[in-house]
C-alpha cells in the first residue's frame, strides 16, 4: 500500500510508517538471533562463540547491501514524490542489475577470502573451524539479502513500510524450522544455521518480488525500461555505494572490538556475542525510525517542501528521544533474562552470563547518541547526501578503534563494553550539525531554482 508522505500530519506519517518497520526490524534480527541460540543451546558455548565471532564480517557485508540498497531506493522515492513514475521505473530496473552484479563481487571476494579474515583478527583455534563453516556460507549467499533488501527498499520508498514485515514473518518462522532441521535433524552445526539463514533470506526477497509485480501497477515496466542507462547506473552507484561504505566502516569498528575480545578467549567472545545481540534486537526501533524519517525527507524534497522536512527531523527527534527511555528500561530491566534465551543456565558459566549482561545494562545509558546516528544518518541519505553518512561512519569507527585499543588495557572487560558508547557519542553529537549543513545547501538551490524559473523568457 503506498503512503504519500507529502501531506498530512508528519507525526502520524513517521509513526504508522516505523511502527511495522520497527516490527519488520526485530523478525529480521531473529535470523542471527535464532542461530545463535539455537547453536548455544544444541551445540555447546565453543559454537556460540564461533558464530559470535563472525558478526562483524557478517554486519559487514550484510550492512553494505542494506545501505547500498537503501541508496538504489532514493532516487525511486524521490522521483515518487515527484510523480516522475517513468523516472521511477527506470530507477528500480537498474537497481536490479546493479544489485545483481554486487551480489557476485561481494560473494565471490569475502568467500575466498573468508578464513584469513577470522585469522587476521586472532579468532581462538577451537572455534575458527565453525566459525569459518558459518560465515563462508554467508557470504556464498549474500545475494539473498541483497535482493530482500532492495525489495523492501523499494516498497519503503512509495511508503509501503507494513508489507515486509509480513514477508520477514513468514521467513523468520521458515528460519527457526530450518535451523532446527539442520542442526538437530541434520547435525550440520554452524554451517546449518547458516544454510537456513540463506534459504529464508531467499523465500523472502522471492515472496517481495511477486508482491510488488501484482500488486503495485506503477512498477509494471514498460518498453525502455530495461535498457542499460549507464548514467543512472552511475548516479544510483553514487548514493548507494557511499551509505553501503559507510555500514561497512561501521562493521570495521565492530571487527576491530571483535579482534580484542578474542585474546580475552572464548568464553568472553560468547559473552560478548550474547550481549551484542540483546543490544541489536531491543534497540531495533532506531533504524526503523531512519528510515522513516529518510523516506519522509526524500518524497517531500522531490516535492520541494523543505519547512516540511526540517519539521519532520524535529518530531522525529522528538519520537527517539522517547523511545530511547523505554529501550533502555527495558534492556536494563530485562537483560538478565534475555541472556538465559541464548545460554542454558545449567551448563554455562554464571561468569558469561555476567559479562553478557554487564555489557548491555553498560550500552544502555547511551542509546540517545546512538538514536541520533540512525536519524541524521539515514535521513541525510534520504536527502540525497552520500557525505554526511561516511563522515559520521569515519568518526565512530576512529572513535571506536581509539577505545578498542586503550580502554581494555586499563579496565579490562569493562573497556570493552565502552567501546561501542563512546563511537557514539563521537559520532551521534557531530552528524546533526552536518544534517544542517546539508540542508542550507538544499534551500539555497531550490530558491536559486526558483528565482531562475520566475525569470520571464
Amino acid at each position: 500500500m503506498e503512503c504519500d508522505m507529502t501531506k498530512g500530519s508528519p507525526l502520524r506519517l513517521l509513526l504508522t510508517f516505523t511502527i511495522p518497520l520497527f516490527i519488520g526490524n526485530v523478525f529480521q534480527q531473529l535470523y542471527s538471533m535464532v542461530d545463535t541460540i539455537v547453536v548455544g543451546r544444541f551445540v555447546g558455548v565453543d559454537a556460540l562463540a564461533a558464530v559470535g565471532s563472525t558478526s562483524g564480517f557478517s554486519f559487514m557485508v550484510v550492512g553494505f547491501a542494506q545501505g547500498l540498497t537503501a541508496g538504489f531506493a532514493v532516487i525511486v522515492s524521490q522521483s515518487y514524490g515527484a510523480r516522475d513514475m517513468k523516472m521511477m521505473r527506470k530507477s528500480y530496473a537498474m537497481g536490479i542489475l546493479c544489485s545483481a552484479l554486487w551480489s557476485v563481487v561481494i560473494a565471490v571476494l569475502f568467500y575466498v577470502f573468508s578464513e584469513a579474515l577470522l585469522r587476521l583478527i586472532d579468532t581462538p583455534e577451537n572455534i575458527i573451524k565453525e566459525a569459518n563453516a558459518y560465515i563462508s556460507i554467508i557470504y556464498a549467499g549474500i545475494g539473498t539479502a541483497i535482493f530482500y533488501n532492495l525489495f523492501s527498499s523499494i516498497l519503503r520508498a512509495v511508503g509501503d513500510g507494513r508489507s515486509p514485515v509480513y514477508f520477514l514473518l513468514l521467513s523468520s518462522v521458515l528460519n527457526i524450522g530450518l535451523d532446527l532441521f539442520f542442526v538437530i535433524v541434520i547435525p550440520l552445526g554452524c554451517a546449518g544455521v547458516a544454510i537456513a539463514t540463506i534459504i529464508a533470506q531467499g523465500i523472502s526477497a522471492l515472496v517481495s518480488l511477486v508482491y510488488i509485480r501484482k500488486r503495485f501497477p506503477i512498477f509494471q515496466f514498460e518498453k525502455g525500461d530495461w535498457k542499460v542507462d549507464i548514467p543512472l547506473c552511475i548516479r544510483l552507484t553514487k548514493i548507494g555505494i557511499p551509505g553501503a561504505v559507510q555500514f561497512s566502516v561501521c562493521a570495521l569498528g565492530v571487527i576491530i572490538v571483535q579482534a580484542a575480545i578474542n585474546g580475552f578467549g572464548s568464553d568472553t567472545v560468547a559473552a560478548y556475542s550474547v550481549g551484542g545481540k540483546i543490544e541489536n534486537l531491543v534497540t531495533q526501533f532506531f533504524p526503523a525510525l531512519g528510515m522513516g524519517i529518510s523516506t519522509f525527507a526524500s518524497q517531500n524534497l522531490g516535492a520541494g517542501d523543505t519547512a516540511r522536512i526540517r519539521k519532520g527531523f524535529r518530531i522525529s527527534f522528538l519520537i527517539m528521544c522517547i523511545g530511547a527511555f523505554i529501550t533502555f528500561a527495558i534492556a536494563y530491566i530485562f537483560a538478565d533474562k534475555f541472556s538465559l534465551i541464548f545460554m542454558d543456565s545449567n551448563s554455562t558459566s554464571p561468569e558469561i552470563i555476567s559479562m553478557a549482561v554487564q555489557y548491555v545494562r553498560t550500552v544502555a545509558w547511551f542509546f540517545i547518541p546512538l538514536g541520533m546516528i540512525f536519524i541524521y544518518r539515514t535521513g541525510s541519505q534520504g536527502l540525497g547526501s552520500g557525505t554526511i553518512p561516511l563522515i559520521s561512519s569515519i568518526a565512530e569507527l576512529v572513535m571506536r578503534a581509539i577505545a578498542a585499543f586503550t580502554l581494555p588495557l586499563a579496565l579490562g572487560y569493562t573497556g570493552i563494553c565502552f567501546a561501542s558508547p563512546v563511537a557514539w557519542c563521537g559520532a551521534g553529537f557531530l552528524i546533526p550539525f552536518c544534517y544542517l549543513y546539508k540542508m542550507k545547501k538544499i534551500e539555497k538551490g531550490l530558491a536559486l531554482r526558483r528565482n531562475i524559473n520566475a525569470i520571464p523568457s
